[in-house]
């Protein structure tokens, strides 16, 4: 067990097979927000903005699965999103690996209040195994 009482070995399976979630997968290299959550976008004169960047280059994906956590974003931002540039095949089984990260250092930072939903994400991560 950890120090937060998650018996590591329930998620063995996960750890040993991370890489698998990304088999297959060849993104283009992108310049990322990095930080884009439901607290980092607005309007000005109903146009869209974000702010707060944490940039780097990686897979957008990772961007994309970030704005489910913490609250999604409008549905009318995924629309407009896929029609402009499909994500690729296999990004609901991705989303979760992206956001797994994301949640597991607000688990170390914050505290407690993270942990269910660490093993959430994990739980969903043994199902798509």
């Amino acid at each position: 067990a950890s120090k937060w009482g998650v018996n590591v070995e329930d998620y063995e399976d996960v750890l040993i097979y991370l890489s698998s979630y990304l088999n297959n997968h060849s993104p283009s290299v992108s310049l990322v927000h990095g930080d884009l959550w439901s607290g980092n976008w607005g309007a000005i004169n109903n146009k869209p903005v974000i702010f707060d960047p944490a940039v780097y280059y990686g897979d957008r994906e990772s961007d994309i699965a970030m704005t489910y956590l913490f609250g999604a974003f409008p549905q009318d931002f995924y629309s407009s999103y896929n029609k402009t540039w499909p994500l690729a095949n296999g990004f609901e089984k991705r989303k979760n690996l992206y956001n797994l990260y994301h949640v597991l250092n607000h688990l170390n930072i914050f505290g407690f209040s993270y942990l269910q939903q660490c093993e959430n994400l994990l739980d969903n991560l043994i199902q798509k195994l």
